[in-house]
């Protein structure tokens, strides 16, 4: 479910910004708030950053409330976790498809969209980039991420991007 989260939420993260020019997006970093309200009103919010180019490559850097980075390639993401001292190696269902999202998001008003994938309803709120997204997801939390010091079409370096784990690392294959 995890994975599914952070891949869905980054296809629609590049492509409302994307939907002015998609050609001329080349990369995107901002800092991220996530917080995840559950059925029972417990509430978890983590904080980190995100990098994106558009040949694919993707970096969640979460902070806090633990340190987590994934790194995504198209369909292939790797969970490194240090406080575990373990890296999960996942294939995802697909790869991020833009035109796709693109095509299924609905303009509810100026700065609102809809989108609808896998029966979960996302509502995007942009200004001249994209801001927060909001939506339910299949275990009924309400999940909000905030957007914050967007950055486009600036160097990121490619070597951010990759990921060796520690000899002493536990690794897991799914």
């Amino acid at each position: 479910m995890f994975y599914k989260m952070i891949f869905t939420i980054i296809v629609f993260f590049i492509a409302i910004n994307a939907t002015a020019d998609i050609k001329n997006l080349q990369s995107f970093k901002a800092d991220f708030t996530q917080s995840i309200k559950s059925i029972n009103n417990k509430i978890i919010e983590y904080k980190g950053e995100v990098f994106i180019k558009n040949t694919g490559k993707i970096l969640w850097k979460y902070k806090t409330p633990i340190e987590k980075n994934v790194y995504i390639l198209n369909d292939f993401a790797i969970i490194d976790e240090p406080e575990l001292e373990q890296a999960i190696y996942t294939q995802l269902q697909s790869e991020i498809n833009i035109i796709k999202l693109l095509k299924t998001s609905k303009k509810i008003n100026e700065n609102t969209y809809l989108a609808n994938i896998d029966d979960i309803d996302y509502l995007i709120e942009t200004s001249k980039q994209i801001e927060l997204i909001k939506y339910k997801d299949k275990l009924d939390n309400s999940v909000e991420i905030k957007f914050e010091n967007q950055v486009t079409n600036k160097e990121i370096q490619d070597s951010i991007f990759k990921f060796t784990a520690p000899e002493h690392y536990d690794i897991i294959r799914k």
